[in-house]
């Protein structure tokens, strides 16, 4: 691994446990075995070495799964949704900690790049070709509808172990019924009820 990626993940892996803080150029420096002169040559300070980390340590893979032609809008939202979750629970700590954090040292978030916003524009730009395809019959706010779903996803893997009264259901039952209840909200899957 290089010195830069030793660098990027032991300040994303400090700034996760102990904040902006305590994640000191020295201990960020110590972790990746290097010194802070290196450290200084690679990024020029602190706040663009956590603000590359972070942004490195976001989501980055779930864009990939949503096709361009739309064919199977359960299990293509599904994944997409499954590898959301997942990368949001495997980065709990440090995306609690930029919470905590982002009113104090807004200079090192890039709300531009971030992966929240990168993950955003693919959903819209997915649910669109959902629309064309005619898969999608609701009138509905691309915008709106993937905060809906980022949202129920994102309350799930920050709030589920704060929180068990409100997350009863088993974390997969529960991803399935958000995509459900998602897609039908967008008009997905509707059909006339016919009496028998």
């Amino acid at each position: 691994m290089s010195v830069r990626n030793q660098l990027l993940d032991a300040a994303a892996r400090l700034y996760a446990e102990a904040g902006y803080r305590g994640a000191t150029t020295r201990r960020i420096a110590g972790e990746a075995g290097v010194n802070e002169v290196t450290l200084f040559r690679h990024f020029g300070s602190k706040d663009a070495l956590i603000r590359e980390a972070i942004t490195r340590a976001g989501l980055s893979s779930v864009t990939e799964l949503l096709p361009q032609v739309p064919r199977d809008p359960l299990r293509e939202v599904g994944d997409w949704a499954k590898a959301h979750i997942t990368e949001l629970r495997e980065r709990r700590s440090l995306i609690r900690t930029c919470m905590g954090e982002i009113e104090e040292h807004p200079g090192i978030f890039s709300e531009q790049n971030s992966p929240p916003t990168v993950a955003a524009k693919a959903l819209c730009q997915y649910l669109r070709r959902l629309r064309e395809a005619g898969l999608a019959k609701a009138q509905f706010d691309e915008t709106a509808a993937s905060a809906m779903l980022m949202g129920a996803l994102f309350a799930d893997a920050m709030g589920r172990d704060i929180m068990p009264e409100l997350y009863r259901n088993e974390p997969e039952q529960a991803l399935d019924e958000y995509v459900r209840l998602f897609l039908r909200s967008i008009g997905v899957g509707r059909r006339r009820n016919v009496s028998p």
